[in-house]
């Protein structure tokens, strides 16, 4: 049988417990608003400019001497991951989905011969993948100063894919993050951002007019590809901000509830045990008058 003592102890913990996780859970309420009105705000933009910048390239079929960013180098052998995960924990299955969809994809590609570098962003995403990948692992970025995102935030990793794609260190670039849906719902998303991938048939009609271009396609999109790259960092980036607070909102709500749970449970198996502790006594009680 349970101590007393022990029980009340246990009690007053959950329910210390409790209300950190109600606490946690209406901070990330709170940050959740400001983190999903920047991610919605974004959407439009990022989806304007690739639509412009797939109307560009549409015109560009066969065409010899396109920009490296949109043709490609002409292999696919050096493969880079780009992870992006939090820097923080106790967010549901939030970091885990997005490095389980990471991994299989690594593993994946490992499996057809081809080279894999690694670069995460986010501490929780790097732990994870150092205890499998560590040596693929090519560089990290830590974004735990940052307390609201910014376009300039994006800006030390855009630079380094850049150089790296310049500098010949991988041909293919894919950016793993979690796109937000609802508090309840966010979906991972690979997302090939080097070279640039367009899906014609999704492109949206720019007007139905015909536009000429000046200067030409190609020095606009000299201009424009290394700037979308980090537009869709930037946005993937705003994506997982949202989803991060969401998950941990969803998170906070589940563990709040629980411990209510059990601290119902608790104080039942308390009141049992401390009315078999009187029964006990009065037992006692009346067994030592009747031998007297």
């Amino acid at each position: 049988m349970a101590n007393l003592k022990d029980l009340r102890n246990r009690i007053a913990s959950v329910q210390n417990t409790q209300k950190i996780t109600k606490a946690m859970k209406m901070v990330a309420a709170s940050k959740l608003r400001r983190a999903q009105e920047a991610a919605e705000a974004a959407r439009p933009y990022a989806e304007r400019m690739e639509n412009v910048l797939a109307s560009l390239a549409s015109s560009m079929v066969g065409q010899v001497g396109g920009p490296r960013l949109l043709a490609g180098t002409g292999k696919d052998q050096i493969q880079l991951v780009v992870v992006a995960t939090s820097e923080r924990g106790l967010c549901g299955g939030f970091n885990t989905n997005i490095v389980k969809g990471a991994r299989a994809r690594i593993s994946s590609l490992i499996k057809d011969g081809k080279d894999v570098k690694i670069v995460t962003i986010g501490k929780k995403g790097a732990a994870s993948l150092k205890r499998n990948f560590g040596s693929r692992i090519v560089k990290h970025f830590d974004m735990s100063h940052v307390k609201r995102l910014s376009y300039g935030d994006a800006g030390p990793v855009t630079d380094y894919l850049l150089r790296a794609y310049d500098a010949g260190e991988f041909d293919v670039c894919t950016l793993f993050y979690a796109k937000f849906q609802s508090a309840l719902t966010q979906i991972v998303t690979a997302q090939q951002m080097i070279p640039a991938s367009y899906d014609a048939e999704k492109t949206v009609d720019l007007g139905g007019a015909a536009y000429d271009y000046e200067p030409d396609e190609t020095e606009i999109l000299e201009e424009l590809l290394p700037r979308n790259v980090g537009v869709q960092l930037f946005r993937a980036l705003l994506e997982n901000a949202a989803s991060e607070q969401g998950s941990r909102m969803t998170a906070m709500d589940s563990a709040t509830r629980n411990a209510g749970e059990m601290i119902d449970s608790l104080r039942t198996t308390y009141n049992r045990t401390r009315q078999a502790v009187i029964t006990n006594e009065l037992i006692e009680i009346i067994s030592g008058a009747e031998a007297l």
